[in-house]
C-alpha cells in the first residue's frame, strides 16, 4: 500500500519561483561558551519559536556559522551566553550587523509554562508555518527604539494580506515594551478559534473529536441542559474577539463565513529583556548606544577621529598589499618567460625519449658488469699486464716458500741441538720423532695459499 504524502503541511516554499518576492528571513539560534542545562533548554525553545526557518547546532563556533550563513541565506543570529552576572542574548544581523545586546532579566521554559496550565496544548502542526509578529509600545522617537522595531520586524517573514492563507496564522510572537522600566516582554502564543453563543456542553459535541459519555443519562437533553449557564470563559467573548472566518480554518467545523472567537494559548517560553548596548558590526564594531556608559561630545569627536584614522590606515595597507601582489605577479610572469624555453626543451626531450621507448621492440639490453666480460674482449696490453702480474705472484710464492724453509731448518736445528744424547736409545728416537712432527705441523701452517679469481690468471 502506498504511503500517503502530506500536501498541506509539507509543501516546500520555492523562493526562486518569483525573484521579486521578498526573501524569507532565516536564523541561527546558538549558544556561546558554557551556559548550563537551563539555558541550553532555552535555546531549544527559542529554536522552536523561530521555526521553520531556523537551525541550531551544538559543537560549532561563531566563525563556522558565519562561513556558511551566506550559502544558506541566514540573516539573523540569536546567541545566548551566560556569565557570572547572568544570562545575555545577542541578536545580530548578518553579515555586517548591527548587534543588539540584551540582558535576560528572567525567563521561563516551555515546560514550565505548560505545567502551569490546567489543560496544556500539545504542540502539533503550528510550527510548520512562521509566527505572526505583534509589537506593542514601540512608537518612541528615540533612535534605539526605532532600531529595535526594525530589527524585530526583519526577523520574521512579512505578511502579504492578499496572498496569505488563513490556515497559516497559527502562532503569534509578542514583543511588549515598557517605557518606564525600559523592559521588553517576550511571549509566544498559539491561535485557536471557538464557537460563540453556545454552552460548554454543546461545544464539546461540536468541536470534540469523539462523542461524550452519555451512558448515565436518560436523554441527551440532560447533557445539554446540565450546564445551561454560560461559563466565565464564554462570557469573556467580547465583540472585539469575535471574527467572521474568511476561509476555512484548521479544526473541526471551522468553515468559511462562520463566526468564531479567537483564543490565544501560551506555548512558551517567556523572556524579560533589557537593552544594554548596540554595536555597529556583527558582535563587534563601534558602540552606537549604551545604557550605562555615557560619553561627552568631546569624547565622541575624539573617537570619531580615531576611527577615521584607522580607516585611512586600513585603506593604505590595502593599497600596499595590492601593489605587492601586482609586483610579485609581474616578476613571476617574467621568470616564466625566461625559463619557458629551457622548460619546453626539456619537455620535448622527455617526450621524444618516451616515444623512442614506445617504438622499440621491447627487448631490454642486459648490462654486463666488467668482471663478466669474455676473454676475447681483453686487449693485448691487458694480457701483458696480466702476465707480469702472474710472474710477480709466482716469484712471491717461491720467495715465501724459500724463507719458510729456512725458518723450518733453523727451528729444527735448534730442536736437534738441544737433544741430549744418552745411552738410552728410546729417548733419542722419541726426540727425533717429535722434531719431525713439529716440522710437519709448521709446514702445514706456514705455507701460504693463493686464490686467483681473475679469469686470465685462472686460465
Amino acid at each position: 500500500m502506498a504511503r500517503r504524502k502530506k500536501k498541506r503541511t509539507h509543501v516546500k516554499v520555492d523562493e526562486s519561483a518569483n525573484p521579486n518576492a521578498p526573501k524569507i528571513p532565516k536564523s541561527f539560534v546558538i549558544r556561546s561558551g558554557e551556559v548550563g542545562k537551563t539555558v541550553t533548554a532555552l535555546v531549544q525553545d527559542m529554536r522552536k519559536v523561530m521555526e521553520p526557518n531556523t537551525a541550531e547546532r551544538k559543537n560549532n563556533r561563531l566563525k563556522d556559522f558565519l562561513s556558511v550563513a551566506g550559502q544558506f541565506g541566514v540573516t539573523h543570529f540569536l546567541i545566548f551566553t551566560r556569565t557570572e552576572y547572568g544570562t545575555n542574548l545577542r541578536i545580530a544581523r548578518s553579515p555586517r550587523g548591527p548587534t543588539l545586546c540584551f540582558k535576560v532579566e528572567n525567563y521561563s521554559l516551555t515546560r514550565d509554562v505548560l505545567a502551569s496550565q490546567l489543560h496544556p496544548k500539545s504542540p502539533g502542526a503550528e510550527y510548520h508555518t512562521s509566527p505572526l509578529l505583534v509589537l506593542n509600545n514601540f512608537g518612541g522617537d528615540e533612535k534605539q527604539t526605532k532600531l529595535l522595531t526594525t530589527m524585530f520586524q526583519n526577523m520574521f517573514p512579512p505578511i502579504n494580506v492578499k496572498t496569505m492563507q488563513l490556515s497559516e496564522a497559527r502562532r503569534v510572537v509578542l514583543f511588549s515594551y515598557n517605557i518606564e522600566t525600559k523592559q521588553i516582554d517576550f511571549r509566544h502564543y498559539s491561535i485557536i478559534v471557538k464557537p460563540v453563543g453556545i454552552s460548554k456542553s454543546i461545544k464539546k459535541i461540536i468541536t470534540g473529536d469523539s462523542m461524550p459519555d452519555l451512558h448515565n443519562l436518560n436523554d441527551i437533553s440532560e447533557f445539554v441542559l446540565k450546564e445551561g449557564q454560560v461559563s466565565e470563559s464564554e462570557a469573556s467573548d467580547v465583540e472585539e474577539s469575535i471574527v467572521t472566518l474568511a476561509e476555512d480554518f484548521v479544526g473541526r467545523n471551522n468553515k468559511k463565513s462562520d463566526q468564531r472567537a479567537i483564543r490565544l494559548i501560551e506555548l512558551g517560553p517567556r523572556l524579560s529583556l533589557k537593552l544594554v548596548k548596540i554595536q555597529s558590526g556583527l558582535c563587534d564594531g563601534e558602540v552606537l548606544f549604551h545604557e550605562f556608559i555615557y560619553k561627552t561630545p568631546e569624547e565622541i569627536r575624539k573617537m570619531e577621529r580615531e576611527r577615521e584614522q584607522r580607516k585611512q590606515l586600513a585603506a593604505l595597507r590595502r593599497k600596499q598589499q595590492e601593489e605587492n601582489v601586482a609586483k610579485k605577479k609581474a616578476e613571476k610572469e617574467v621568470k616564466q618567460l625566461a625559463t619557458g624555453g629551457r622548460q619546453q626543451k626539456r619537455e620535448d626531450t622527455r617526450a621524444s625519449k618516451q616515444q623512442n621507448d614506445d617504438n622499440s621492440d621491447g627487448d631490454e639490453i642486459e648490462k654486463v658488469p666488467p668482471e663478466h666480460y669474455d676473454d676475447d674482449e681483453i686487449s693485448d696490453e691487458d694480457e701483458d699486464d696480466l702476465d707480469d702480474e702472474l710472474s710477480d705472484v709466482e716469484y712471491d710464492f717461491k720467495q715465501s716458500d724459500y724463507n719458510m724453509d729456512n725458518l723450518f731448518d733453523e727451528a729444527i736445528g735448534n730442536d736437534v741441538s738441544s737433544v741430549s744424547y744418552s745411552n738410552e736409545s728410546e729417548n733419542v728416537d722419541e726426540q727425533i720423532s717429535s722434531s719431525k712432527q713439529k716440522r710437519k705441523h709448521a709446514t702445514s701452517i706456514g705455507k701460504p695459499k693463493f686464490v686467483l679469481k681473475n679469469k686470465k690468471l685462472r686460465k
